[in-house]
């Protein structure tokens, strides 16, 4: 009959398992496994975890169950793996580690060396501190040039007699002053001249047209401008409507419909990207209130979502400046009208006046 010792076997090879934390690596068929029973044992919710690692959800499941093709970019993701495992108590460069074998990607090819010959250096030198000592005696000797030149006697005037009205209390006579004269008028500034139907021709609002110009006054006023603050990547500014700008650090990936990776960087604040036209891609950022969207110019508000379709973006760029085009060209053509109507009023009086009575 077998004595009861007081413990179980499985237990105390949990206990002596989870002593060691690099065994958890080493004997854990995948990473993701090691990283679920890892933060199982240390009784962590994934939401706690991503908290205080300021790593998105999506991005800790995706490591968990192995799927790699839901993370941004190695460089990122090795970032997060390390944030991980730390947050664990793993062995961060473990980990790091056991990712790339499992993640493999195309190596880049080591590039030769590139920097100044030693040799061709060691043969320009004399000749380098030739051209400085130049230079250097050259300034010394155009200071001490100056310096000598200040130093010497001043030239005597060219006039050798003092004329006798010069001299102190020697002028003949006595000088008298006459009345004072009256203060100049004052400077009258003109009327400001406007010329006539200009301001209508720029404005697309008539002055005289009441209406039009309270309707003016009411319009929505117009929204902050991108102001950029740091580095622009992405599409030329001719070649886009839709700017997206960091309001903090942050990271911004774009992939394309099929996959490929179109732009990813952690982003400074500042730093902005600007969407190309006619893309197929989706915008995926960690945090949406940490960008701002500018359209057409002007500022729209921050990102909706994490996942945002670019497409959507762009469609409401262009119907936003098709809106701004249409209200202008109203404007324009209601100031049109009114000139006309004016012109007409004018040439009617005109010819009432130029009309003698009859008998």
């Amino acid at each position: 009959m077998p004595l009861d010792a007081g413990f179980d076997p499985d237990e105390r090879h949990d206990e002596a398992e989870w002593s060691d934390p690099h065994r958890i690596l080493t004997e854990s068929a995948t990473l993701g496994e090691a990283l679920r029973r890892a933060r199982e044992h240390s009784a962590r919710s994934i939401e706690d975890l991503s908290a205080a690692t300021r790593v998105h959800i999506r991005y800790i499941r995706a490591l968990e169950q192995g799927d790699f093709t839901a993370l941004p970019s190695q460089v990122f993701a090795l970032g997060y793996v390390r944030a991980y495992a730390s947050a664990l108590g793993l062995d961060e460069q473990l980990a790091a580690e056991r990712f790339k074998r499992e993640s493999p990607h195309a190596p880049v090819g080591l590039q030769p060396p590139t920097g100044v010959d030693v040799t061709d250096a060691r043969r320009r030198s004399p000749r380098l501190i030739a051209a400085a000592a130049v230079l250097v005696f050259a300034v010394v000797g155009w200071n001490v040039f100056q310096r000598v030149s200040l130093m010497q006697a001043p030239t005597p005037p060219a006039i050798s007699d003092t004329p006798e009205t010069w001299s102190l209390g020697s002028a003949p006579g006595v000088v008298r002053l006459g009345a004072p004269r009256a203060a100049p008028p004052d400077q009258t500034v003109p009327a400001l001249y406007i010329t006539p139907g200009l301001e209508a021709e720029l404005t697309g609002i008539d002055p005289e047209d009441q209406a039009a110009v309270q309707a003016a006054r009411t319009d929505a006023p117009v929204q902050a401008a991108f102001n950029p603050r740091g580095a622009t990547y992405g599409a030329a500014p001719t070649a886009s409507n839709v700017v997206i700008q960091a309001r903090r650090a942050a990271s911004l990936v774009v992939r394309m419909g099929d996959g490929r990776v179109l732009f990813a960087r952690q982003l400074a604040a500042g730093e902005a990207w600007r969407a190309p036209l006619e893309v197929s891609a989706t915008v995926d950022v960690s945090e949406p209130d940490a960008f701002a969207v500018y359209m057409n110019g002007e500022y729209d508000g921050p990102l909706g979502a994490a996942l945002t379709p670019l497409s959507q973006l762009n469609s409401r760029a262009q119907a936003a400046a098709r809106r701004t085009a249409a209200e202008a060209a109203a404007r324009t053509e209601r100031a049109v009208q009114a000139a006309a109507e004016r012109a007409e009023q004018a040439t009617a009086s005109a010819a009432a006046a130029t009309i003698q009575p009859a008998g």
